[in-house]
């Protein structure tokens, strides 16, 4: 995983699991289980961050729509704050923040 580890130690941790995880010695479960202790979670994302981060590429609410894979009336419920994304929307909502629009087109 290309998720930023909590600090450098869980990132040594993380990275011997993937090690031991890819020769065989960690199944898939056991490897879930050290990303979500060593990897920072996503974060939350609410009306103004969604909005900033629409204007900061200049799209329309439809077109962020489009490229997040969702419906017009979502983006306009989560810019309005009647409801917040969640799971696969989040992570694209933050791919889109941090590596820009090219990451998720």
């Amino acid at each position: 995983m290309k998720n930023k580890a909590r600090s450098r130690i869980l990132e040594a941790v993380h990275e011997t699991a993937c090690d031991l995880h890819k020769a065989g010695f960690i199944d898939k479960r056991r490897m879930r289980e050290y990303d979500a202790l060593c990897l920072a979670p996503v974060p939350e994302y609410d009306a103004e961050k969604i909005r900033a981060i629409r204007e900061r590429y200049h799209l329309s609410q439809a077109v962020l729509a489009s490229v997040l894979n969702t419906s017009l009336s979502t983006v306009r419920k989560w810019e309005i704050g009647d409801k917040h994304p969640s799971g696969p929307s989040q992570k694209l909502l933050n791919l889109l923040d941090r590596k820009g629009l090219e990451a998720v087109l």
